[in-house]
């Protein structure tokens, strides 16, 4: 804290107990519900430490104690788990057409999910700003009713984002170098708790590491299947940003097209793939919303269903392009998984045995098929802003107690 000196020695020992907390809580999202003698035999910190450790987490109400077990040797054991009544974790995105609010409690279990429309594309960014704020303050508002605290909140943007939260590039919002995570921060008046501003693609793959079908996996690429394409790129169970951010830009992959090659996004993201399968008068480059995007996937559906061999035959045009650039993503970063989220999961059963069925071909080593599809919905970028809050609670970054929520609410009245 700025004009305060602090101890060394006193930090370094915060520090570890901050860390060794964070230790115990992860052991008992993993393993719970389990007793003190099972944290201790699963994490090597002796009983005495874990008991005073488990005696703090209970009183910040981020465990709590469920029963007793009979069924083992010796002294009926507590069992504790995750207290899941006491806080969540908000994520938020940002996209051209909408915007989205989930809030997961500690153990990741949903809270609310909420969706507006909002013109993103056609409104300034203060204009959003404000959007989003109040957003914002109504999920706090409805956390702080059932008596939760709020661990933080992150925000899903479909572009590229500096660390310190400035959006650098987002085409689909029209913005370039908007300093988001200062003006949204000024608008919440000090929110009390931690915000984090970063890319849908990236926070997508999150989660699916930590809510999907295939959580754990430590390999994973993430395509988004919204109005534009991105991927988000976990190696090794680390997020993977580049240099510069820019890694995660797969709508750049060249492949083969009439007279030379074309940007993988021109043809098969799904916006390309509504306009291919079914074409109309309008320009390639002229925005579709989410409400037309939806309108056409609801047919082709109907239609591929239906055995349509036009649609059947342009579907599988466009798979083979989608495979193409997947195959360039596989052979670079040799994911476990790729995984076909948004609108690409409506599509899964036409687009993924051709995208299967290239990998196989081209001779990418697997047991059982790398494409599959997500089954998280458009809510994945949001609840991974939310699993980012809840990973920094597991690195050590406890919520302060003496900071409630309803400080943002008294923020939002105050005079400015």
């Amino acid at each position: 804290m700025i004009g305060r000196t602090r101890d060394p020695n006193k930090a370094e020992v915060g520090d570890v107990r901050a860390t060794n907390l964070a230790v115990v809580l992860r052991c008992v999202r993993e393993q719970g519900p389990c007793s003190r003698a099972d944290i201790a035999a699963a994490t090597g910190l002796n009983k005495t430490t874990v008991s005073s450790l488990v005696s703090e987490l209970l009183r910040r109400r981020l465990l709590r104690e469920t029963g007793t077990t009979e069924n083992r040797v010796g002294r009926p054991a507590i069992m504790l788990a995750l207290d899941g009544a006491s806080s969540a974790a908000i994520g938020i995105e940002v996209n051209a057409d909408y915007l989205t609010a989930v809030a997961v409690d500690l153990a990741g279990r949903p809270v609310l999910s909420w969706r507006r429309a909002f013109p993103g594309n056609t409104v300034s960014p203060a204009r959003t700003v404000t959007a989003v704020t109040a957003l914002i303050r109504r999920v706090v508002t409805r956390i702080e009713h059932d008596g939760r605290q709020v661990l933080g909140l992150g925000v899903a943007l479909p572009g590229l984002v500096d660390p310190d939260g400035r959006a650098r590039l987002v085409p689909s919002l029209n913005w370039r170098n908007v300093d988001f995570a200062a003006e949204l921060v000024d608008a919440l008046r000090g929110p009390g708790f931690p915000v984090e501003i970063g890319n849908d693609a990236n926070y997508a793959v999150l989660a699916e590491h930590r809510f999907g079908e295939h959580a754990g996996t430590r390999d994973l690429v993430y395509l988004t299947g919204g109005t534009s394409l991105g991927a988000g790129l976990l190696v090794d169970g680390s997020l993977r940003r580049g240099h510069s951010g820019y890694s995660g830009e797969a709508g750049h992959i060249p492949v083969p097209a009439p007279g030379g090659t074309a940007p993988l996004e021109t043809v098969a993201s799904i916006t390309a793939i509504a306009r291919r399968v079914l074409p109309d008068d309008t320009r390639d480059d002229e925005h579709l919303s989410l409400a037309e995007i939806e309108l056409r996937i609801d047919e082709i559906v109907a239609r591929a269903r239906a055995g349509d061999p036009t649609t059947l035959t342009r579907l599988h045009d466009a798979a083979k392009d989608l495979a193409t650039g997947i195959f360039t993503l596989v052979s670079v970063l040799d994911p476990a998984r790729v995984i076909l989220g948004g609108y690409y999961a409506e599509l899964a059963p036409w687009l993924l045995p051709v995208v299967n069925d290239l990998l196989d071909t081209r001779g990418i080593p697997a047991d059982e098929p790398i494409a599959v599809a997500s089954t998280l919905s458009l809510d994945a970028p949001a609840l991974g802003a939310a699993a980012r809050v809840l990973d920094a609670v597991e690195q050590g970054r406890l919520p302060d107690n003496t900071t409630p929520a309803r400080a943002l609410a008294a923020a939002a009245r105050a005079p400015r």
